[in-house]
């Protein structure tokens, strides 16, 4: 009876943290993931995969580092920010890998989708990549298919 007069208060979110090259990461490769609308166990793998290669986490780490990534793209600044902090931190060659493990999770599902093509696009745009390495990216991802 007290809970229905007196309901719980849900505890206040926990502050996201500032994002950082790690986060960033995360965050585009969620965004580009969800950008189907349909985020599947199979991009979620792969953004596990990723993470946990790239930064030498564990496999639990990498999953704890993808939650925190999910909240962060959900209620974080958009892609222009996260983009700029990748620009910032990270040399040509590491962008460069970074747009084939893009590919790599839009492509994860076995489908090619428009909208996250042009995320896709966008995003490697932004991070300043010229039009042969994002095709050298999308090719590669392709192929590890």
């Amino acid at each position: 009876m007290f809970e229905r007069l007196f309901p719980r208060r849900k505890p206040a979110p926990k502050p996201l943290p500032q994002p950082n090259a790690q986060l960033a990461l995360g965050a585009l490769l969620v965004r580009v993931a969800l950008a189907d609308r349909n985020y599947n166990a199979a991009e979620v793998g792969q953004i596990d995969r990723i993470l946990s290669r790239t930064f030498g986490l564990k496999p639990l780490e990498a999953a704890k580092l993808r939650a925190t990534c999910e909240a962060l793209e959900r209620d974080a600044p958009g892609t222009p920010e996260f983009v700029e902090i990748l620009r910032q931190e990270v040399d040509y060659a590491d962008r460069k890998a970074l747009g084939e493990a893009m590919w790599s999770v839009a492509l994860a599902d076995g489908e090619r989708d428009e909208k996250e093509e042009i995320q896709l696009l966008a995003i490697e745009t932004a991070l300043g990549l010229t039009d042969l390495d994002m095709q050298a990216a999308r090719d590669g991802a392709l192929r590890n298919l």
